[in-house]
């Protein structure tokens, strides 16, 4: 574990490799597990505010049980998540050629809404847990990612890389350069 400002980071997020690779995976992750999506307020508001245009990419019956049930609720954790359409897939899923895609993200490609799918969904296979006085980021595996794993070996790209977007989304730029500087000193010692 290493620790930069208040988080604690899992040495497998930096000794790992991952790259996602749909064409292998087919969007597993949106449409298996045992709750949602992780969500925050402020990722409700969007969406709240964007709803109209993410509904047009989903299917009627999930448009239907979305106005019926709504598109978050608060797991057995406490947290707040994306509903499960048919306790499964997550509501923003869709299929398209076989693999279950995004519909918050494919309106966010189509320059229609001026924010991507929620910020965990992007941090994968990172997972974080806040406390009281740090955040934890520790990689989570799942069998259907092997996939991820073997082609982020085949690709040299490590978790970290993987995920820069949203980890300095998250915790901002000058974070991942103190990162980065981690990662260089872990590399010279291993040498």
């Amino acid at each position: 574990m290493i620790e930069i400002e208040h988080t604690i980071i899992s040495l497998d997020i930096i000794e790992k490799n991952f790259s996602c690779l749909l064409s292998e995976c087919k969007g597993a992750c949106c449409i298996e597990g045992d709750s949602g999506a992780p969500l925050d307020n402020t990722e409700i508001q969007y969406i709240e505010k964007q709803l109209p245009i993410i509904l047009k990419y989903l299917p009627h019956s999930i448009k239907t049980y979305i106005q019926e049930n709504g598109f978050y609720y608060i797991d057995s954790d406490g947290d707040l998540v994306t509903q499960l359409y048919k306790n499964k897939e997550c509501v923003f899923s869709y299929t398209q050629n076989n693999i279950a895609m995004c519909a918050i993200e494919t309106a966010f490609r189509n320059k229609e809404i001026f924010f991507n799918k929620p910020l965990s969904c992007r941090l994968y296979p990172i997972r974080i847990t806040s406390y009281k006085t740090f955040t934890a980021l520790n990689l989570h595996t799942w069998n259907i990612c092997i996939p991820a794993f073997t082609h982020g070996c085949k690709s040299n790209i490590r978790v970290y890389e993987f995920c820069k977007e949203a980890l300095c989304e998250k915790f901002g730029n000058d974070w991942y350069q103190k990162l980065l500087k981690v990662v260089e000193y872990i590399k010279k010692k291993a040498q």
